[in-house]
């Protein structure tokens, strides 16, 4: 015959109590707010413009796996280079100030998923005046 020790189970008047206790420390939790957190003197961000765009196939559906370029118009070389997304979109942070901005897609080893070949479309030009968010689209041929 084998014994076995006590038999460890709770009540159900513990559960009752327990659960009480772990809500008070969530929401004790939950309020309590470090000191450092409300506090942001030091840590001031530098304003900034927002370039946002969609690159587009001929057929007006947007397209993924593209290299885009971002270049101001006074310079020769890029100095921002962008991939877009599955959505065919890209962003890109530029100094805040009026500026202009040269876009263009780069299709160099790009394949597409139906086996088209697809050209780039003309640069655009785009405008940035101040700290603003700017949408523009390329257009592929």
């Amino acid at each position: 015959m084998t014994t076995s020790g006590p038999r460890l189970t709770k009540s159900p008047a513990s559960r009752h109590i327990f659960v009480p206790i772990a809500l008070f420390l969530i929401l004790l939790g939950l309020s309590a707010t470090p000191i450092d957190a409300s506090e942001d003197s030091g840590k001031k961000e530098k304003p900034y413009a927002l370039i946002f765009g969609t690159v587009w196939d001929p057929d007006n559906r947007p397209v993924y796996g593209v290299r885009v370029f971002i270049r101001r118009a006074d310079k020769k070389k890029p100095q921002w280079e962008l991939m877009s997304n599955h959505m065919g979109e890209f962003a890109q942070r530029v100094p805040a100030g009026a500026a202009d901005y040269i876009i263009w897609a780069d299709l160099k080893g790009y394949k597409s998923l139906d086996g088209r070949k697809l050209s780039p479309g003309d640069e655009a030009k785009v405008h940035v005046d101040n700290d603003e968010r700017v949408d523009t689209g390329l257009h592929l041929k």
